[in-house]
């Protein structure tokens, strides 16, 4: 397993995180997975053999039955040296007034929680789940600084941010002297690629780490759907699963093709092949994985070991390229002999 380190910080993940949000089965998310203790405790178990340092959770998944599951199954033991993420923002609870969203209430009083259902004394990543555009930005970084003082937290980050919602996160924290995100969990895959449009760049540039979430589209990557769609009766889609939306599905089948031609030529899984193409892709530190059972689990980590030659990646660019907006066709066109790192993610292969 190749360890990462996280952002601008000294801490260092593996490039294959335990996502958890099949975990419990509560409500809506039972369209997702309902992996209980005895099987979580199988996965979680062989992830950790397998260098896994990196367990994430979010007290919205299944009502906090996830934590809840992690919790019971770790004991209040951290094997391996374990590391715990969990997320706050989302509503819950009874649907009162301060039961979503950044205030100090809301953020100190779900951190509490989550603390109690993981049976842990502190989270090591913290995410903020979702933007607020309600709550200052000061009152949401002053309260998880103050929860990093209390030893209650480790590190922050954000997920599913826009790219100026990031930054204006980090000049606040700038302008006050609050702890900074380190890094953000974004939605990020061959079929998905936005992220290159903002969220990638600003990540190298002001040194986040990127954790992605639905690397393989919530499974319509993984090779077991087809483009006659007879396959389809299985997995979250099936069950009325809508994340992430699916725009244009010629597309999405004309990259599974080629996901399943190299895959046949290295012989490996199509989503081996696609998981080692976000690995590949610059700034990139950790692949969140979500499982339904074990082999799963044992197909996805070993992603971590397969190595894309140039020519596959070109192949597999040329198949999911995006399209050039505005301003980045007019950058492309007359701004290509000054471009910064950051800049080549999106340009690169448009120049």
């Amino acid at each position: 397993m190749e360890y990462r380190i996280l952002g601008r910080s000294g801490l260092k993940v593996s490039t294959i995180t335990l996502g958890t949000m099949t975990f419990g089965g509560a409500g809506k998310f039972a369209s997702v997975g309902s992996v209980d203790v005895p099987l979580g405790r199988t996965i979680i178990d062989y992830c950790i053999e397998q260098g896994v340092n990196l367990i994430d959770t979010a007290n919205i998944y299944s009502a906090g039955l996830s934590e809840e599951i992690i919790g019971e199954i770790l004991n209040g033991k951290r094997p391996g040296n374990v590391l715990l993420a969990s997320k706050a923002r989302m509503p819950l609870g009874t649907g009162a007034p301060n039961d979503e969203g950044f205030s100090r209430y809301h953020i100190i009083q779900e951190c509490e929680k989550s603390l109690k259902r993981l049976r842990t004394d502190v989270i090591d990543i913290y995410y903020m789940h979702q933007w607020d555009g309600l709550t200052p930005l000061d009152e949401m970084l002053e309260a998880l600084d103050t929860l990093v003082k209390q030893g209650k937290i480790r590190y922050i980050g954000s997920s599913n941010f826009s790219g100026w919602h990031t930054m204006k996160a980090l000049s606040t924290s700038a302008a006050h002297g609050y702890q900074r995100f380190v890094t953000q969990q974004i939605h990020y895959s061959l079929e998905a690629r936005e992220a290159e449009y903002e969220l990638l760049p600003v990540g190298i540039d002001q040194g986040l780490g990127a954790l992605i979430w639905s690397p393989l589209a919530g499974g319509l990557l993984s090779g077991k759907y087809t483009r006659d769609m007879q396959t389809r009766n299985e997995g979250r889609f099936a069950a009325g699963w809508t994340e992430p939306p699916i725009r244009d599905f010629d597309r999405l089948w004309n990259i599974v093709d080629v996901l399943k031609a190299i895959a046949a030529e290295k012989q490996v899984t199509p989503a081996q092949v696609a998981l080692a193409w976000v690995l590949g892709r610059a700034s990139v530190t950790s692949l969140v994985i979500g499982a339904r059972n074990l082999d799963q689990v044992k197909d996805n980590i070993k992603a971590a070991s397969v190595t894309l030659t140039e020519k596959e990646r070109e192949r597999l660019n040329e198949v999911s390229r995006l399209p050039m907006l505005y301003p980045y066709w007019h950058q492309a066109a007359l701004a290509k002999n000054r471009l910064s790192p950051a800049d080549k993610i999106l340009l690169d292969e448009h120049i």
